[in-house]
Formats: C-alpha cells, sequence, structure tokens
C-alpha cells in the first residue's frame, strides 16, 4: 500500500465518521459496495478520479480535501509578492479566545493550490480536540490568501453555510515572525450576530496555557483603543 492511498483514506474516513455516515450510507450514495469503500479507507485499492469526485460530493466537502500533500511540499513559493511570514509554509495555525465558554479555539489552515492569479486556495479547519484529527472540526472553510503591499487578507466561505462569509486581516506579514496578529471578521450563530476579534497566527503549533488565553482576551489597551478610534482594532 503507498502512503499516498493510506493517507487518502483517512481523510474519507474522518469525513465519513464526522458526518455520521455508515459505510452502507456511502454505498448507496456512490453505487459501489460496502467492501470497496472500506479498502478505499485503508488505502487497499487506489480510486479514480471520477470516484475520487463522487466521494467528495457524497461526503459534501472539496476533493482537494481528501488529497495528500507529502511532507516538504511548499506551495507559497519566496518571492517580492509573498510575504516573508507565509514564505515557505504549506500549512499554519492559528488562535482567538472564545469568551461564550471561556476556551482558546484552535485552528488550522492548509494551503491547497495556487490560482492563475498568484492567490493560493486554502481549507480552513476551526475548533477541532485533536491536532492529529484536525479534519473533525466544529467548522470548515475555504477561500483563497490574497497579498497587498502591508495586508495580508483571507477571505474565507463556511462549507457547509456558503452564505456564511469570514476574513482575517493580517499587518505587516511583509515582516517574518514567529507570530503574527490578525483581525477575524465574522458571523456568530451563539447568539446570531456579526463579530470580529484577535487572531494569532503561527507557523508552529502554540502552548495552549495562561498566558496564551490572556494575549487573546480583549485587553485594557485593546478597549482604550476602541474608544479612541470608535474601532476595534489589532496592533
Amino acid at each position: 500500500m503507498s502512503e499516498t492511498l493510506i493517507e487518502i483514506g483517512k481523510h474519507i474516513r474522518s469525513f465519513r465518521k464526522m458526518r455520521h455516515m455508515t459505510l452502507e450510507d456511502m454505498s448507496k450514495i456512490i453505487c459501489k459496495s460496502k467492501a470497496t469503500i472500506s479498502k478505499y479507507e485503508k488505502g487497499e485499492i487506489a480510486i479514480d478520479v471520477e470516484t475520487l469526485y463522487e466521494l467528495a460530493n457524497a461526503l459534501n466537502v472539496h476533493v482537494e480535501q481528501l488529497l495528500y500533500c507529502p511532507p516538504g511540499r511548499v506551495p507559497i513559493s519566496a518571492s517580492a509578492n509573498h510575504p516573508a511570514f507565509f514564505n515557505g509554509v504549506s500549512y499554519f495555525f492559528s488562535y482567538l479566545f472564545d469568551g461564550r465558554n471561556h476556551q482558546i479555539i484552535r485552528c488550522r489552515f492548509d494551503v491547497l493550490s495556487k490560482t492563475e492569479t498568484n492567490q493560493y486556495k486554502v481549507m480552513m479547519y476551526m475548533n477541532f480536540k485533536d491536532y492529529d484529527k484536525y479534519q473533525l472540526c466544529e467548522n470548515i472553510y475555504w477561500g483563497y490568501i490574497e497579498h497587498y503591499d502591508a495586508i495580508t487578507n483571507i477571505a474565507l466561505t463556511n462549507q457547509d453555510t456558503p452564505m456564511e462569509k469570514a476574513s482575517v486581516q493580517i499587518l505587516a506579514s511583509y515582516l517574518d515572525a514567529d507570530t503574527k496578529w490578525g483581525l477575524w471578521n465574522g458571523f456568530s450563530s451563539r447568539p446570531m450576530m456579526p463579530i470580529a476579534t484577535k487572531m494569532l497566527f503561527s507557523k508552529e503549533i502554540l502552548k495552549e496555557d495562561y498566558d496564551l488565553a490572556k494575549r487573546l482576551k480583549i485587553s485594557k489597551e485593546d478597549i482604550r483603543l476602541l474608544k479612541l478610534y470608535n474601532m476595534l482594532s489589532v496592533t
């Protein structure tokens, strides 16, 4: 069995479990036997392109989410148009603090592909329990990274609710650093309202402790600037 088939099979199984679908459910949708689907998930047999798209449609995911990018692949290349913070990364992480349940929300961004306009397509997995199974998460967004002179913008759409949009603005991403602050703008369903909050980006997994939670919470300085500008700003 090849590593690629095994990893693609893991993705299929993870999304199937996340959708609470049985092998029999999948069998009926894509007209394949339960035994065949089981072999797909174990990486025992290859999947043709048409079937891969059928599986993605059945699972309500983008086909790129089922693919496997071997370690070492670097989708974002170093150049003047790609800020230093993102140079050489194929994935990165972000964190925010959710005051509704008083916990840190972790996110992972996977860089999927490059477009003809030099944008990069990304998939964002939000609020997962296990870094090794980050695709099993509360919300999945897909979108594009766009770089400007001083700002990086990430525009996102909720995979399950396309009408729900979100975006992130990251300042001074042309300067390299271990972490960068961004402003997350989105929509909350608990309660239903538009929101904006601080989001910390990192190229590595961060230790989720008291110090990180304190950094992510709205501070007195944030409130002072909010009153001064009448705007929520992140610097």
